[in-house]
């Protein structure tokens, strides 16, 4: 099979929903990206206060970098476990209840007195918004496939990329006039707000002839089914491990450029936001070319690019070329590959299981969450410095086109 025949597999399934078009494709598109922001916005808002906490609660700047990690991870553990409950029940149910445990655990968060609390309470809300990105990507494939998929994967990222560009300004906005605690307050209030939302404007897209029927533990099986689908496996850690490039910058920016480079609070927000305005143009950019441009041949361009600039990128840090300037100009140019890299591997995967989307998109979440916060948390435990966050970005990117050539046909002829 052909990459444009993959791109465009479908799985025929009865009674399935109509897809929306023009304005309703819009709404849904704010509303399952809100979604899907959540767990980004609980990452990002968080950011800045970093330093605050590793202080307030007498512990190191590294302990506290693990609280991101940590989140990471549980978000991949919860993915596991809401995507089959979500075959099985239904989209809305698993959403609404983790919607809810993601509001006591985010109040928890506010008054903890312990690093350590901290981290396990981070391990927990990660596990239950899990359900937000992982119901609204099996969304997407209860009324897409293929490149169509993609393209709508695409715009999902224009609203998704909203939370790099503004949550740490938020979070920065309050640090300076409150506690780092009540940034978890505010993610407690989104997270009812949005629960209100897919109470009132969200329909089950999953009806019930379609869901796997009898006992639960019917519903992992279908684990089984994919874990021995190599290609699916391979597409599935590929954002994971684009994702680790992101996340090893993401979780390493506060102490680098607020301490390294010596950034204020709002130099270092509109930093963040920059490479945010960067990551919207480039999934804008891949949900234009995927209309003429087979997915897989898109990701294979996006793969080489981000493994080429991530090695410059190191080069610019080990031997201190261009300074601060330097190093944000090729970071910016390597962290825009990613949007190009993510979309299409999703979609491309789930293509191959429409029939266990909630399954697939949940084993995909999960690997991206959990191969990026391993990943991730390398950084910090490497010193946590520039030469340690570009290193596990290249050595992540690496990986990347190591797996990519060898277990799926991008660099194969047709």
């Amino acid at each position: 099979m052909s990459t444009a025949q993959l791109a465009t597999r479908s799985v025929a399934l009865p009674s399935s929903p109509a897809r929306p078009r023009g304005r309703t494709v819009a709404l849904w598109v704010v509303m399952l990206g809100s979604l899907c922001a959540l767990p980004a916005f609980t990452t990002d808002m968080y950011l800045p206060g970093i330093p605050q906490v590793a202080a307030d609660l007498g512990s190191t700047e590294a302990m506290a970098q693990l609280t991101v990690s940590a989140m990471l991870v549980g978000g991949g553990l919860g993915q596991l476990v809401i995507g089959p409950l979500s075959d099985r029940f239904g989209r809305r149910a698993p959403l609404l209840v983790g919607l809810a445990l993601h509001v006591v655990t985010s109040l928890l968060c506010a008054v903890v007195p312990t690093m350590s609390g901290l981290i396990a309470l981070r391990v927990l809300q990660g596990f239950f918004n899990a359900a937000a990105g992982t119901t609204a990507m099996a969304v997407v494939r209860d009324r897409f496939t293929g490149a169509e998929a993609a393209r709508v994967l695409s715009r999902l990222m224009l609203v998704i990329g909203i939370a790099p560009m503004f949550a740490p300004t938020i979070g920065a906005a309050i640090l300076t006039e409150a506690s780092w605690r009540w940034v978890f307050v505010l993610l407690a209030a989104m997270g009812a707000v949005l629960a209100l939302i897919v109470l009132g404007l969200m329909p089950e897209t999953h009806a019930a002839e379609r869901r796997v029927a009898g006992r639960t533990g019917r519903a992992f099986a279908g684990y089984a089914t994919l874990l021995r689908d190599r290609q699916f496996l391979a597409l599935a850690v590929l954002p994971g491990l684009s994702f680790g490039v992101l996340m090893s910058y993401v979780v390493s920016s506060p102490v680098v450029f607020q301490q390294e480079f010596g950034l204020s609070h709002g130099e270092f927000s509109v930093l963040f936001a920059a490479n945010g305005v960067g990551l919207v143009l480039a999934a804008q950019v891949n949900a234009a070319l995927v209309r003429r441009i087979d997915p897989m041949r898109l990701m294979r361009f996006a793969v080489v690019a981000q493994t080429a600039t991530s090695a410059v990128l190191l080069g610019v840090v080990l031997l201190g070329i261009g300074g601060l300037t330097g190093l944000l100009v090729v970071m910016w140019l390597a962290l825009a590959a990613t949007p190009l890299i993510q979309p299409n591997a999703a979609a491309l995967a789930m293509s191959r299981h429409g029939e266990i989307a909630g399954t697939s998109a949940a084993m995909i979440g999960a690997a991206q969450s959990s191969v990026a916060g391993i990943v991730s948390s390398l950084a910090g435990f490497l010193g946590g410095g520039s030469v340690a966050m570009v290193s596990v970005m290249f050595a992540s990117v690496l990986g990347a086109l190591v797996v990519m050539a060898v277990a799926t046909p991008a660099f194969r002829r047709p």
